[in-house]
Order: C-alpha cells, then structure tokens, then sequence
C-alpha cells in the first residue's frame, strides 16, 4: 500500500534524525565526565575510549526507545497539523489503521532494545567494571597524572608529580602528604624511581629532597634533607561490591541466583522492550493537536509521560530490591496501565463515522433508553 510505503520512509528518516541528535548528546555528555575522571586519575586516560563505547551500549536502549517514541510522534503530529488526517477521518477511515505500519517500522528496534537489555548491556557494564578494577589495581604511583593531586588506594596519601615517563617508573619534582597515626609527614624530592625490592613490595627511590614531620610550629617537628630515600607504596584497599554488580551479570545467571537485587535488575531489563512497544502504540493517538494550535505542549505532554512511565518501572523496581514486592508482581502493572490508556484514547480518537466510536455508542445508549421509557418495541 502506497501509505504504508511512504509513512514507513518518513519514520525512518525522522527516527534518524532523532537518533543522531539524542546520541550526540549523550556522547558529549559522557565525553566530559569520563575525561574529567581521567584527568582526576580515578581512570586511566587509555582507557577513555573503551569505557565511552561500554557507556554508549548502556545507554542505547533507552535512546532507541525515545527515538521510536519520538518518531511516531513527530510523524503522527505532523499529520495533524498539515490536516492530512482530516482527509484520512473523511475517507472513512479509521486511527486503528495506523498501528500496523507503525508496528512494521517498530518491531526491529523492539528487538534491537531486547537485545541490548538482555544481552549487550551487561557485557557492556562487566567490560566496563573490568577496565575501573584493573585501574584501582594498580600501585598509587602507577595511577598518578601529572600535574594533579591523587590520592591513595588506602585514602591516607596524597601525591603529586610534575612529570612521568612512559612506563610510570620514572618521576620528577615529587610531593607525597602522608597522615599515619595523628601525624602528617610531607616528603619533596626531585625525582624518583619506582622499584621492586626483594619481597616484592613496591618502592619509589627518591633523591635530592627533604622530609617534613609534625607541625612547623609545634616542638615535634623535624626537617631532614636526603640524598636517597625509599618510601614504600601502601598496600590497596578493597574495592567495595554493591547492588550494581547485578547489572553486570548474564540474564542467565540473573535466573539462576535469585537475589532480590538480581530479580530487580531482570524486571529492568524485561521493562525496556515493553516500553518500547507500549510507547509506540501510545504515540498514535497521543499526538492529536488542533491543526490550528502549535504542536509544543503536544510533545512536551508526551514526554512527561514518557518520564512519569520511566519513574513507575524504577518504583516498581525499587520495591522489588527491597523486597515489598515479588518479582510476578511487579513486573506487568505499569506496563499494563499505559496500554490500558493506549486502547482508551485509540477508542476516543476514532473516526467518528465508526460504529464503535464512544460517541456513537453513547448516543445509541441514550436512544435505547428513550425508546424503552416511551414503550416503543425495537424492531
């Protein structure tokens, strides 16, 4: 059909306009806040790259599930307001119509968010756990940036250098701030060299500076000048584990210890591609607008709608991970409201010659029951 053709190829290009935009803007968003954290030293400037692209895959579900939402939308309203659909009602034709072609253009990024829910995403967020732990691993000297104050793995040292070699063996113009026991050592040196002693412990050999303990002005303190002097590197804290762990977990081993945190995380993934079919059908007729109005508070309704959907899943998730809600329980309301909506409004905007219009319904009601009062027999 020539409609379904040509409503299909202006999805597609609205949806890739939509895509393009809303990716840049969470690629730039992400750019920044993974740089920031490279040039604080909490990740290694290599790796910048790797965890922007394990970013980019988690956040590609809920970008295809606007960009869907969005198209339909923008397709849908622009109908309205250029009165195509004006000509579409007259020729007796029904909204219902719409969902087959919407669905044709929708069913490949239903899958697409499936499978990133499912699958993609926790690689993704396991990856990206891989690359951070791999970082804290490493010794306090090796995680320094120059130019910048870092603290320790052990959060009771501060270091600065003003330059380091390729291989992070070799440093100059060193300050290391130590607090142990009530007490602050502050140690200057020119330059340094990481080593490894006989019991394999980790060792900058500093020469050419001088060691500052206690306090300038209390009788304690004590200034020593060195030519060589071995400061050795603290051993690492543990890295905390939380409930964000479970995003990193396989669906399949998400089934298989069934955690309140880890069942939470399912209801999530299982979320997403019924938001994104739910939307879509919601879209249709939620994008009737007056063609003589603008189409602004249209958009910005739907969006709000979108976000309250987002936040009744997260609720819904929540009290699944504290355990007020069973997995079976929580899962399907949410989703099942919006469709409920969705089959109410596609009953209200349907085309008012439809014997299944609720106008047209009412009016019978009305007439059957005038009928019945004045005794008349319906034939």
């Amino acid at each position: 059909m020539i409609f379904q053709r040509a409503l299909r190829r202006e999805l597609l290009s609205t949806a890739g306009a939509v895509f393009t935009t809303l990716f840049t803007i969470v690629i730039t968003v992400m750019l920044i806040k993974i740089l920031g954290q490279a040039a604080g030293g909490k990740v290694s400037s290599q790796d910048v790259v790797a965890l922007i692209g394990f970013q980019a895959l988690n956040y590609m579900q809920v970008l295809l599930i606007l960009t869907s939402f969005i198209s339909v939308l923008l397709v849908v309203t622009r109908s309205y307001q250029d009165s195509e659909m004006v000509v579409w009602f007259s020729a007796g034709l029904s909204l219902t119509r719409w969902i087959k072609p919407v669905l044709v253009f929708g069913w490949p990024l239903i899958v697409l968010t499936a499978v990133l829910s499912f699958v993609v995403t926790p690689w993704a967020n396991l990856e990206s756990a891989a690359f951070i732990q791999r970082f804290e691993k490493r010794e306090d000297i090796a995680r320094v940036s120059p130019g910048n104050f870092q603290e320790s793995a052990a959060a009771n040292r501060v270091f600065f250098v003003e330059g380091l070699s390729d291989d992070s063996t070799k440093v100059k113009n060193i300050f290391v701030s130590t607090y142990k026991n009530g007490k602050n050592s502050i140690v200057v040196a020119r330059e340094g060299e990481r080593v490894v002693d006989a019991d394999g412990d980790t060792v900058v050999l500093m020469s050419k500076g001088r060691r500052y303990d206690g306090m300038p002005n209390q009788e304690d303190f004590q200034m020593v000048e060195f030519e060589r002097y071995g400061l050795m590197m603290g051993q690492q804290a543990p890295i905390a584990t939380s409930d964000s762990a479970s995003r990193a977990l396989s669906t399949k081993a998400l089934l298989a210890n069934r955690t309140m945190s880890n069942m939470s995380e399912l209801l999530w993934r299982l979320s997403l591609p019924l938001m994104a079919f739910t939307l879509m059908l919601l879209a249709v007729p939620l994008s009737f607008v007056n063609p003589r109005a603008g189409r602004s508070i249209g958009l910005i309704v739907a969006l709000l709608l979108y976000v309250l959907y987002n936040s009744t899943v997260g609720i819904f998730q929540a009290a699944v991970m504290q355990g007020k809600l069973s997995f079976m329980m929580a899962w399907w309301p949410a989703h099942f409201v919006v469709l409920a909506i969705a089959i109410a409004m596609y009953f209200w905007r349907l085309n008012v010659n439809s014997q299944y219009h609720p106008l047209l319904l009412w009016a019978h009601c009305r007439s059957a029951i005038a009928f019945k009062k004045a005794g008349a027999v319906k034939p």
